[in-house]
């Protein structure tokens, strides 16, 4: 049912809102502290502009030569809002400019003439403009957690002193909003078990592009970025960050039975000068260093949307040793590509990835761990056909973005109905 169908007013039933305050959805993918979230709210608004939504994508601008406004499509675009300084901040120091971000969106409805029904809001600080939103208008919230504080602080080193007022919205946010979206069902399990008992709470997972990703052959793809045949494919794709245990996975590729029979590990991703998370990627080159791994382990930077499918494609293996993944993006974009995974045995991760079917799991920070699941797959060709070929089914029949935006659509129209 297309929600044109359901609404004696169409024009303010389409236009809807995406809120990401700090994950610019028109930014690339690999930019600091831009990553899963990203491509979540980027992808989501196009899937649903196809369903007759108009989607308006709400973020924070970041620097002064950025576009106000980013036309991704028709019916889809990201809108950046002054919210502070027109400069980077870390996502633990944006709290303070949300009463800003607040007053730029409703702004904006008055300049547009448009009151959204609906805004559908992605991580902490967005949720609490959701919520804050509700005070000056009746509009419904969906919310995304993409991470729980409670569940990311038991896994650093250094709590930030944000911590207790993330807690607090999370909370609130679970037992006030209209619907919670959990990606998996082991997220739901820890909104449950570590937020509240109460609050409204939907499983629809994250999706990916299924014609991008698994359209060019393993051969092909190591013909154009230039790799052996040959050779045995390690790679890793994301955010230099310690929670995504890169770590683990350069020390399991030091340990590796190929380290001198042909391995490549590949790490992508990272950062451009002057950026924090270049401090961790100096930290993970050093490490590579100590191991004697230069000759065997590239840093591509940051890979264009171009050409990650082929990255993908290339792989005999993907790697996702962070130690917590509320859902893994990484994982069903390498398994539509058919391209076996090993993961940590963690949140999300064990909804996408079928241990022994897919890929295999491997408990987080497991260095020996890591070394003998991803050796398991280097080893033997014809189990990683295998486990790819049911990686790109199960990619096919549960992770669609189509798939994913037709149960978002059905959700906001019962929403906005009510």
């Amino acid at each position: 049912m297309s929600p044109r169908s359901v609404s004696s007013n169409p024009e303010n039933l389409l236009r809807i809102a995406l809120i990401s305050v700090h994950g610019d959805p028109a930014v690339d993918i690999g930019a600091e502290e831009a990553g899963g979230q990203n491509v979540y709210v980027r992808q989501v608004g196009e899937a649903l502009t196809k369903l007759g939504w108009q989607v308006d994508m709400f973020t924070r601008k970041t620097t002064v030569q950025q576009p106000d406004i980013v036309q991704h499509c028709l019916g889809c675009r990201t809108i950046r809002l002054m919210a502070g300084p027109a400069e980077f901040v870390g996502r633990d120091q944006i709290f303070s400019y949300l009463p800003q971000f607040v007053e730029q969106f409703l702004a904006f409805q008055t300049q547009e003439a448009v009151q959204y029904p609906l805004v559908h809001t992605n991580y902490w600080l967005s949720s609490w403009v959701g919520m804050e939103l509700k005070n000056h208008q009746p509009i419904a919230q969906v919310h995304t957690y993409h991470s729980l504080g409670v569940v990311k602080y038991a896994n650093v080193p250094n709590v930030p002193e944000i911590a207790t007022t993330r807690l607090a919205v999370e909370k609130k946010c679970l037992e006030t909003a209209d619907c919670i979206v959990a990606t998996s069902p082991q997220e739901q399990e820890h909104m449950r078990s570590h937020l509240s008992t109460l609050g409204n709470i939907e499983v629809i997972p994250c999706g990916t592009d299924i014609e991008r990703y698994g359209a060019i052959s393993r051969d092909q793809a190591r013909q154009q970025l230039g790799i052996p045949l040959d050779a045995k494919v390690v790679f890793y794709i994301g955010r230099f960050d310690p929670r995504k245990g890169i770590e683990t996975l350069v020390r399991a590729a030091g340990q590796s039975q190929f380290k001198a029979d042909g391995l490549q590990l590949i790490i992508g991703g990272g950062s451009r000068p002057g950026e924090k998370d270049g401090q961790e990627r100096d930290r993970i080159e050093s490490i590579v260093q100590d191991l004697g791994l230069e000759d065997i382990t590239q840093f591509p930077g940051r890979i264009s949307d171009a050409d990650l499918p082929l990255y993908y494609a290339a792989a005999d293996v993907s790697v996702v040793p962070s130690h917590y993944e509320p859902f893994g993006l990484v994982a069903i974009e390498a398994m539509a590509s058919r391209t076996p995974v090993v993961a940590s045995d963690v949140g999300g991760l064990q909804f996408t990835i079928l241990s022994n079917e897919t890929g295999l799991l491997v408990p987080s920070k497991d260095v020996d761990g890591f070394a003998h699941a991803i050796d398991q797959i280097l080893a033997d060709r014809q189990l990683n056909q295998q486990w790819g070929l049911a990686a790109r089914k199960r990619v096919e029949t549960t992770f669609s973005w189509e798939g994913v935006a037709q149960q978002l659509s059905q959700l906001y129209q019962q929403l906005i109905q009510h």
